[in-house]
């Protein structure tokens, strides 16, 4: 681990309780294409289309699996993707952060010494947080939407309006 960092990548489906957690030492272009294609050809073979709510980080495009794969390949990964990007304000829009809270009170809220811990961590977490499938019940509405935006929206003006 690079002086006691690591990167997480988190998938959740919330209708289900379903979800996988890898810890990692980097954030890559390649390590996110390597993510995609395990999450597409290993957890979910049969599906037709995932759908993708995600924020706007610069690894989060398609065009990391065209980077890291033949094109055939990228391609093919990229058809069964939709994508749906949350607000560059939004990350509060984002399910996996609600999960990631989770992880970090119930399971990271500690020093862990080393990257090898933290998987081994991290897999008896996710298999407990599985089996009680607990689910997203997201209610945040789009008139709820509207208001947040449009405070976020004025106070940017503001601050726009001083520069």
């Amino acid at each position: 681990m690079r002086n006691g960092v690591a990167q997480i990548f988190l998938e959740v489906e919330p209708l289900s309780g379903r979800r996988h957690v890898e810890a990692g030492e980097r954030r890559t272009r390649r390590d996110r294409a390597l993510w995609i294609a395990d999450m597409l050809e290993e957890r979910y073979p049969q599906a037709e289309r995932v759908v993708l709510l995600m924020d706007n980080l610069n690894t989060h495009g398609i065009e990391s699996l065209y980077a890291s794969f033949a094109p055939a390949k990228a391609r093919r990964l990229a058809e069964r993707l939709e994508i749906r990007y949350t607000p560059k304000h939004g990350s509060w829009l984002n399910m996996a952060e609600i999960e990631l809270s989770a992880l970090g009170r119930q399971c990271l809220n500690r020093r862990i010494a080393d990257l090898e811990r933290m998987q081994q961590e991290i897999a008896a977490w996710e298999e407990d947080r599985n089996n009680q499938q607990p689910k997203i019940n997201w209610s945040f509405r789009t008139h709820d939407a509207r208001i947040k935006l449009e405070s976020l929206l004025s106070k940017t003006d503001r601050l726009s309006d001083i520069s």
